[in-house]
C-alpha cells in the first residue's frame, strides 16, 4: 500500500554527506561513528508534517514500505552556504561566559550554532551556517512498517513537540495530557496539530512536577 500524507511510519535511517561522512542516523554502528554516547532508539515520524527532512518526506509519499536510497543536493537539503551567516563577534561575548574559544570548538550562541573559524585579536569569526549547508547528502532510509497503533502516534507526536515523555490519556475523541506545571500555555499552542493529524481534540492538564512532590514528602 502506497504511503500518503499523514501516514505514521517507522524509519530507520543514516544520512551523509557525499563524500560518505556520516552526519545522523538512529541505527547503531553509524550513530557510535557520531557520538558513542547518543543511544540509538526507533524513530517514528509523520509524512507530510515535516518531522523530518522535508524533501526525504515528500520522496517516501507513494512509496511502499523498504529500503529507499534518496540523494539531495544542498538546495534540497540543508541549503547553500550564506556569506552573511559568518559574523565577528567580540571576544568580551566569550570571556564573560569563561570561554576560550578555539578554532573549530562549536558553541551555543542563544538558540543558534556556531562554529569558531579563528580567533585573533579583540574579535572571533564565527560561522553559523548549517555545518552540512552547502554539501550534497545522501540519505538511506527503511521504512519498516506504518504505525497504526494510536498510543504509538500520540507518543511519536508529543516527543517531537516536546522533547520529553509527557503522560497523557485517550478519552472518546480528545487526548488528555498532562504537562509539568508552567506549560499548560505553551502547550495549548499545538492543538491545532493534533487536531489536523490526528482528528482529536486535546485537553491539557498541569501538573505538579514529580521530583519536586517527592522532596516534600
Amino acid at each position: 500500500m502506497p504511503l500518503k500524507k499523514n501516514d505514521f511510519i517507522e524509519i530507520e535511517f543514516t544520512a551523509k554527506t557525499k563524500e560518505g561522512n556520516i552526519f545522523d542516523s538512529n541505527i547503531k554502528e553509524d550513530l557510535q561513528k557520531i557520538n558513542p554516547q547518543i543511544q540509538a532508539k526507533p524513530l517514528i515520524i509523520v509524512l507530510g508534517q515535516e518531522m523530518f527532512l522535508k524533501s526525504v518526506e515528500d520522496f517516501l509519499i507513494e512509496k511502499n514500505i523498504g529500503e529507499y536510497k534518496v540523494e539531495l543536493s544542498p538546495e534540497k537539503a540543508f541549503g547553500n552556504r550564506n556569506p552573511e551567516l559568518i559574523k565577528r563577534i567580540p571576544m568580551k561575548v566569550f570571556k564573560e561566559q569563561q570561554i576560550n574559544p578555539i578554532p573549530g570548538a562549536i558553541f551555543n550562541f542563544d538558540g543558534r550554532i556556531g562554529k569558531i573559524l579563528s580567533a585573533s585579536g579583540g574579535r572571533i569569526l564565527t560561522d553559523f551556517n548549517n555545518p552540512i549547508a552547502g554539501k550534497d547528502v545522501i540519505y538511506d532510509i527503511n521504512v519498516k512498517r506504518i504505525v497504526t497503533d494510536l498510543n504509538e502516534k500520540v507518543k511519536s507526536i508529543i516527543e517531537f513537540l516536546f522533547r520529553k515523555d509527557f503522560e497523557f490519556k485517550i478519552e472518546e475523541k480528545k487526548i488528555v495530557l498532562n504537562v509539568d506545571k508552567g506549560m499548560k500555555q505553551f502547550a495549548g499552542l499545538f492543538k491545532d496539530k493534533f487536531k489536523d493529524i490526528l482528528g482529536l481534540d486535546l485537553e491539557v492538564k498541569e501538573i505538579e512536577n514529580k521530583k519536586n512532590i517527592d522532596k516534600e514528602q
